[in-house]
């Protein structure tokens, strides 16, 4: 069994910052991919952020410059500061990985952190 939990979440103000945390833990070979997601109420979820096996990454538009995506492969975990953060930025904030385990590579969902920025 494969367990993504994010942390990190909260109540800031506009400008201020956050950095969220996902940790990976159970049974699997190696980790692909991680990426950020976001959904605002009544929103679609939104790919914000992500970052290859090899650390290269890409951005949603509207957080390139504020938000960085980044790794340590040896714990198995991914981060992501949030900077100048606006009102709109709030939303839950889900991890995504994918992973090669014993049945193929298959994708995991962590259980969301809420942001929320406002004054």
């Amino acid at each position: 069994q494969v367990q993504l939990v994010e942390s990190g979440g909260g109540l800031v103000q506009p400008g201020g910052s956050l950095r969220l945390s996902c940790a990976a833990s159970g049974s699997f070979f190696s980790i692909r991919d991680m990426r950020w997601y976001r959904q605002a109420p009544g929103k679609p979820r939104d790919l914000v952020a992500a970052i290859g096996s090899g650390g290269n990454t890409k951005y949603k538009d509207s957080v390139l410059g504020r938000f960085t995506i980044s790794r340590d492969n040896a714990k198995s975990w991914v981060f992501l500061q949030l900077n100048s953060l606006k009102p709109e930025d709030t939303a839950v904030y889900y991890c995504n990985a994918e992973m090669d385990t014993h049945r193929g590579v298959l994708a995991y969902w962590g259980q969301g952190t809420q942001v929320t920025v406002s004054s």
